[in-house]
């Protein structure tokens, strides 16, 4: 890879932390997606002595990479997002990884692909980890930044691929939907 190369690339998925998710952190300030991609992949850490039978190696690449295209495209929340915005994000990502030189591209090519396949157990999980961060940050979030709609979406997003993923992923999922009703029930912050 050539420094111009490098840095191309870096200096674009710079927009990684220029660009905000509809999520705020606990005091409120608006989140990064490069702040949620960290987290995932810190999750994805933290949990490889714990599921059995998983490339966590692979994991954590999925959950760097997995939200590369909204350097471009920026977030859209998951509730507004349409078919047709994650198939142009979806473009866009390859586009951008055509920027690489072998055998990177070649490598993050592939690894999106069997993200977007959601056929392996690593993918599986890296789908899950990032539901299951969303939840987890609204729940850090003052109940305040929560639209109407999202009362009863933080108690079920993520259920599917939790299920499809691991049982320790599942129980996770349920803790954190269990903070959920606590934080509406007693109107924490």
């Amino acid at each position: 890879m050539t420094e111009k190369e490098f840095f191309d690339f870096i200096h674009t998925a710079e927009n990684l932390k220029n660009n905000t998710r509809h999520s705020v952190t606990s005091t409120g300030r608006p989140e990064s997606v490069a702040e949620h991609s960290w987290r995932v992949s810190l999750m994805a850490l933290l949990l490889e002595d714990e599921i059995a039978d998983a490339d966590f190696n692979k994991i954590i690449r999925m959950c760097i990479l997995h939200d590369l295209g909204e350097a471009i495209t920026g977030d859209i929340p998951s509730f507004l997002k349409t078919e047709a915005d994650s198939a142009y994000e979806d473009k866009v990502v390859f586009r951008f990884m055509d920027t690489l030189p072998q055998p990177q591209r070649d490598k993050c090519k592939a690894l999106f692909e069997e993200m977007l396949a959601l056929e392996t157990k690593e993918a599986k999980i890296y789908k899950a980890l990032d539901k299951l961060e969303a939840v987890i940050q609204h729940n850090e979030a003052p109940l305040s930044s929560w639209l109407p709609l999202e009362y009863e979406l933080n108690q079920t997003y993520g259920r599917e691929e939790a299920q499809k993923a691991d049982a320790v992923l599942l129980r996770l999922r349920m803790a954190e939907v269990a903070r959920t009703k606590i934080k509406i029930e007693t109107k924490r912050p």
